[in-house]
Formats: C-alpha cells, structure tokens, sequence
C-alpha cells in the first residue's frame, strides 16, 4: 500500500516545479533582478497587460466629445451634446455581435499606426442628423433593413465622417498626431475584417443627443494597433491649456491693457538730515541736482525713461525708450 503514495521529497520537486535545485533557482532570480539584463516576456500574460487602464486614452476620447459637439453644432445650427462611455476591452468576435446590422461601417487608417480601425455610424445617428438638417425633429423613422444608403444619405454621411476625421485628429495632436484616412464603407460586418475573431480590440461607444433623441457612434481598433503607444496611453495625461483658457486669456489680456495705472516720476531727492530741517528759516534755499532724464515707476517698478518738460502749458514727460524692451534686448535683470 505504501507504493501508492508520494514521498515527502516527491511532494517537494513536484512543488518546486520538477525537481529544479537551489542553484537554478538563484540563477533565475538573479537574471529579473538585473536591471541592465534581459526581460522575461510571458506569453500568457497579455491579457493582464491588455485589460490595464488607459488614462490618457480616455482623456482623448473625452476631449473628442467635447470638440465633435461643437462641429456638428457648427454643422447643424442646432445644440448637440456628446456623452462618452468608458472604453470596453474585448474580443473582435464579441465586439462585432453587438454591432447592428446593417449598418453604417467605416474602415480607416491612422497613420503612422499600422493596421485598420473602425468608425461605426449607427443607422439612427445617420437618419436623425438627416432629418435634423431638413428640418425635422428627429422622430421620423426611416427603415434601412434590405437596402443601401442613398446618394445623399451617403454625402452626409462623408461630411460627418469629416467632422469626426477633424475632431479626432485634435483631440490626439497634443498626445501622438495622427492623420485619419477613409478607405472604405460597407454595411455588413463580414466585409471589414480588421482583427482575427479572437484577437483583441478596444472599443468606445459616443452616445450623441439631438433634442429629444439619441444615438451611437462606436469606434474600434485592435490592441495590436495600439500597442506601440502603449507607455503613452498607460500613463496620466498632462494638463493643457484648452481652447477655452487661450479665450479666457486673451480676454484678460485685453481687460489688462485698457486698465488704468498710476505713473509716478521723481524729479529729485535729497537727503537732510532732521537737526538742519528744524533750523530751517523761510527764504532758505535746498540746492536739488535735477538729472537730465528721469524714471517713470508704476508702483515702484521703473518702466520707462522719459525727459520732463512742458507742452500745452502742462507739465510733461517725452518717452524715451521702455526700459522692459532695453533690459530684454541688453541681458539686464529688473531694467537696472
């Protein structure tokens, strides 16, 4: 009977992975630890890498949304609200079978990435902003079961797909600049094979609002097209200056140069001490050595040199050179 069990030292190299001794053991440990060394590279582990965080990837399609909001805004002359689902990581094979068919596919290109993506105009979207435009409110249905889009639904379509090619590129200029490319749209899935079925993609869903109404855009691109900017889209976007900010800056800019400021000038000086001020007698004269020009302050900060003098019966000072100007251009500290 005793045949039938495993020995204490069996159990052992079976829990050590095959009878692997120490040495090998500190061999391997010593190859991770070595920053300068090769890195293991596990196979079996990029679906961990792959379902990470893509904080800056995010903050793009946030940015999307708000930037394509204002474009069909601009396009339509009607207010359009633009809400960005989380991104989904998945299968191509599960993406594709929530995908409604027929339906409005766009294959792309993202240069310099290789590969092909998707830009998906769900029929809803492509109808509601058709009847927005011509004047509807968006609740006639129109059937696209058994047929193609038609000459003018495909032009809009176009224009659309400008906007997004437009606000898209924006959104990733500051991060990675990408120049989109439209190759070609179809209505069945089983013509644009960007991935093998079990391959991944990450996906993003833009919910988009016409008054009462509402539908979606999707876009899909395979991981292996991502995966070199990998480092970038991992990590936390940076704050930067919006559109908005630029607006708000340029408007303070103009508040500030139209404000109005004290400008002081010091004609002379001179030091006496307090003993000869309480002797002072009327008719007694202070000699004042005037120089020739004179410093301009606005709160005590010099900022122009000028020359005194009278013009239309008034007192007066003629600029002579801005002394922030002469300071930048001489290499000298606080116009001294």
């Amino acid at each position: 009977m005793d045949d039938k069990f495993l020995s204490q030292d069996e159990v052992d190299a079976l829990l050590k992975g095959g009878g692997f001794d120490d040495d090998d053991d500190e061999v391997v440990e010593k190859v991770d630890e070595d920053p300068n060394g090769p890195k293991a590279y596990n196979l079996a582990t990029q679906e961990r890498i792959v379902n990470a965080r893509m904080p800056t990837l995010e903050a793009i399609n946030q940015r999307f949304g708000r930037y394509l909001g204002d474009e069909l805004f601009n396009f339509m002359r009607k207010p359009v609200e633009v809400t960005v689902k989380p991104l989904k990581i998945s299968k191509y094979s599960d993406f594709l079978r929530n995908v409604i068919v027929p339906t409005n596919l766009n294959l792309i290109h993202a240069h310099p990435l290789r590969g092909s993506g998707l830009m998906i105009f769900d029929p809803q979207l492509v109808f509601l902003i058709i009847d927005t435009m011509f004047g509807g409110d968006g609740s006639f249905h129109t059937r696209v079961e058994g047929r193609d889009f038609t000459q003018t639904e495909q032009r809009i379509i176009d224009r659309i797909l400008a906007l997004v090619f437009k606000a898209y590129s924006q959104s990733w200029e500051t991060i990675y600049p990408l120049n989109f490319e439209h190759v070609r749209s179809e209505m069945n899935t089983q013509f644009v094979s960007i991935a093998t079925p079990n391959e991944v993609v990450v996906s993003a869903v833009f919910a988009i609002e016409l008054g009462d109404h509402t539908a979606e855009m999707h876009f899909c691109f395979p991981y292996t097209m991502l995966e070199p900017l990998r480092d970038i889209l991992g990590s936390v976007i940076q704050p930067e200056v919006s559109e908005d900010n630029e607006q708000w800056t340029q408007l303070l800019g103009q508040q500030v140069r139209v404000a109005e400021v004290e400008l002081v000038t010091e004609l002379a000086k001179k030091n006496i001490p307090l003993g000869k001020v309480m002797n002072f007698k009327v008719g007694d004269v202070i000699p004042l050595n005037v120089s020739e020009t004179v410093e301009a302050t606005v709160d005590n900060v010099p900022v122009m040199e000028c020359k005194y003098g009278v013009f239309n019966g008034q007192y007066a000072l003629r600029v002579e050179q801005l002394l922030k100007l002469s300071t930048l251009d001489k290499g000298e500290p606080n116009g001294q």
